[in-house]
């Protein structure tokens, strides 16, 4: 009985220390003191420290003197554990903030309201180069750089990084949580602990695992929603990045191959028709016989060329104008003669005959 209250005991105390360490976790990123930074878009902060007693904020316009002028912009906080940084209220009043004495003089400095940056590049580190918006070989290794202010969200008490979450999306819409390296060992992309303005992760992608990094275009931007300020602003650029591209294919898209397919299932045969130019096509000299005929019928003509290996060719005769042969020329007179010869002759023959 008494092992088992230990092990109940024991038990309850693990329970007790993992609560302890998870209200410890997400406490202090909303917690402010004086003089730390919030963010346009933040909601639900506890602002308690930082107003010290006092129930309204004030702000002057640059120049001006707080010491003598009245607050430019004033904004009352009715709860001070539960406030938000609403872009309404301070959208274009970026700078230092005061707590107001009953009166509105100041009584001190609360926080520093800061227009929230985010920005995200690509490294290819195989190659050392910069692949923003650009190609890599399937294969290579890459690595993410954020660029942000919200690194200011460290200033708060035992907060040593902000969470930011990089999206990767395949060609086919999917979005990833994490990503393969070249030792195959997977690295969430969720909440990253970014704990500088220009932070870079690990070689963390390898685009070389084709069942799981198909080769095409990804779409690749950062968020940060702590305190739910991408929920409440959402500008991209500033709680959200601009969404970036990467082309994964095994070739330069800059050469250009007509032939080539991404991946190929099998082998590709590009057919070629070999052109031949026209002055490498030999010429035969042909040579024209043509043989008169007398008669009124169409001349034939024969071709015959100085190559026994060049085929033959038929080609239509051309039309032409019979001829007419001319009669001899005769002299006067004798025609008749003729006449008379022939008659002669001709009883002549008829006489045998009888």
């Amino acid at each position: 009985m008494a092992i088992r209250t230990i092990h109940t005991l024991a038990i309850f105390a693990i329970c007790c220390f993992l609560l302890a360490g998870f209200a410890g976790a997400s406490t202090p990123i909303s917690t402010i003191n004086p003089g730390n930074t919030v963010f346009i878009g933040e909601q639900g902060l506890d602002i308690t420290a930082a107003m010290q007693g006092d129930t309204q904020l004030g702000w002057w316009a640059s120049g001006a003197s707080i010491s003598t002028s009245s607050p430019s912009q004033i904004v009352p906080v009715p709860d001070p554990s539960s406030f938000s940084v609403s872009p309404y209220q301070f959208g274009a009043y970026t700078g230092t903030w005061y707590h107001l004495s009953p009166a509105g003089k100041v009584n001190g400095s609360a926080f520093t309201v800061m227009d929230p940056q985010l920005d995200l590049r690509l490294e290819d580190t195989t190659v050392n180069v910069d692949v923003t918006d650009k190609w890599v070989p399937t294969g290579d290794d890459i690595l993410f750089r954020i660029g942000t202010n919200l690194a200011a969200i460290t200033q708060r008490p035992s907060v040593s990084s902000v969470p930011i979450t990089i999206k990767v999306q395949s060609p086919s819409g999917g979005v990833y949580s994490a990503l393969l390296n070249s030792q195959g060992y997977a690295t969430t992309i969720v909440d990253i602990p970014v704990t500088s303005a220009d932070y870079s992760t690990a070689p963390i992608w390898n685009t070389g695992v084709r069942d799981t990094y198909s080769p095409g275009t990804y779409t690749i931007w950062a968020v940060c929603n702590v305190n739910s300020m991408n929920n409440n602003y959402n500008q991209v650029g500033k709680t959200i990045s601009q969404q970036v591209t990467l082309l994964n294919q095994d070739n330069n898209p800059l050469i250009v191959n007509p032939g080539y397919v991404t991946n190929p299932a099998t082998p590709v045969i590009t057919a070629v028709t070999p052109t031949v130019p026209a002055t490498s096509v030999p010429t035969t000299p042909v040579t024209v016989i043509t043989t008169p005929v007398t008669s009124a019928t169409t001349p034939v003509t024969t071709i015959t060329t100085s190559s026994t290996t060049t085929p033959s060719e038929t080609i239509p005769p051309a039309a032409t104008t019979p001829t007419t042969t001319p009669k001899s020329t005769m002299s006067p007179g004798f025609d008749g003669a003729l006449v008379v010869l022939a008659a002669i002759v001709g009883m002549i023959a008829c006489t045998k005959r009888n």
